[in-house]
């Protein structure tokens, strides 16, 4: 990459390039952006956003461009044009927050939940119409949270599973509860709970419709949710305990965890693959640079980029590419 990185977002464009934008630099927080090509295999600078931003989020409209939201000193929010390569504005959020999820429903509104504010995380929801260029309140969670994972499930709900709360003091908790939003009516709905409390796990929408949970303990364990039943089973025990690692399906079926740290806050090169047929989990080539806080993206042609994060030595520049 072009900067050192972490805490930022990279997004696969409609012409199988991918943004990478904001992010932490070590002492200081980033507003540039950069652009993948995988067919040179290089980085290059594009606009940069109108707001530095670290721990935002970015999600992919369905008319190509891609929303930049939170992350920042204010509530502000940006669009990302790949047609121009310019950041214009988007009006604001109704809450500032960092450290929070963005789905793209299946409407084409984007669900906007949780994350951090200045003192405190929350349990505000709200959500971004393209069509009106706006963000407006919705219904709340019944737990605040922070560093907690989304997931679009097949029947349009979304899953929102672990995390931290802070809900009256600066002592963080780990959540074992979950729920699901209904963008129909607005509200969200206790499901599971978390078989564990996990804090920075993945969650990765399988093939038959199940969620892998994987990591964010002190443990190698890894659970999966049941959408019919409402229920978390446990999925198979990870090579490695793994905390800020990333997760990409691959177009097999199967799942790449890679990175991140262990129990030890120590950055991890390894890598594995879960496979939903066996539930097993097997090693795989190792990266060639430990990392943490990175960030994984399937490309078109089925190889995943990682890219930046925290290394042994602090933030890092370098990516690489895992070949399936």
């Amino acid at each position: 990459m072009t900067s050192v990185r972490s805490g930022h977002t990279a997004t696969l464009l409609p012409d199988c390039r991918v943004l990478v934008a904001g992010g932490d630099a070590g002492s200081s927080v980033l507003a540039s952006a950069e652009l993948f090509d995988p067919k040179t295999g290089t980085f290059t600078p594009t606009g940069s956003m109108k707001t530095a931003r670290s721990g935002h989020s970015a999600t992919l409209l369905p008319d190509g461009r891609v929303l930049i939201a939170g992350g920042a000193p204010d509530s502000a929010a940006e669009l990302y044009d790949p047609q121009t390569g310019a950041f214009t504005p988007a009006g604001s959020m109704t809450d500032r927050r960092t450290n929070f999820t963005a789905t793209l429903l299946t409407d084409g509104r984007v669900l906007i939940v949780g994350g951090y504010a200045p003192t405190s995380t929350l349990a505000t929801a709200e959500l971004y119409d393209p069509k009106t260029a706006s963000f407006t309140a919705t219904g709340s969670m019944g737990t605040s949270r922070d560093y907690h994972t989304a997931t679009l499930l097949t029947d349009g709900r979304v899953l929102i599973a672990g995390g931290f709360t802070i809900p009256t003091t600066m002592f963080a908790n780990l959540v074992t509860s979950t729920e699901t939003y209904d963008s129909h009516t607005g509200v969200f709905s206790a499901t599971g709970p978390l078989k564990i409390g996990r804090d920075f796990p993945t969650a990765t929408l399988l093939p038959d419709g199940r969620v892998l949970l994987a990591g964010g303990a002190t443990d190698k364990s890894a659970e999966s949710y049941d959408s019919t039943a409402g229920t978390f089973a446990t999925a198979g025990t990870m090579t490695a305990s793994r905390n800020e690692h990333t997760a990409s399906l691959l177009p097999s079926g199967r799942v790449l965890l890679a990175g991140g740290y262990d129990d030890g806050h120590r950055q991890l090169a390894s890598a594995e693959l879960f496979d939903p047929a066996s539930g097993a989990f097997t090693a795989t080539a190792s990266l060639a640079t430990a990392r943490s806080g990175h960030t994984a993206t399937l490309l078109q042609d089925g190889r995943v980029l990682l890219a930046g994060g925290i290394g042994a030595d602090g933030t890092v520049a370098s990516a690489e590419l895992y070949r399936p």
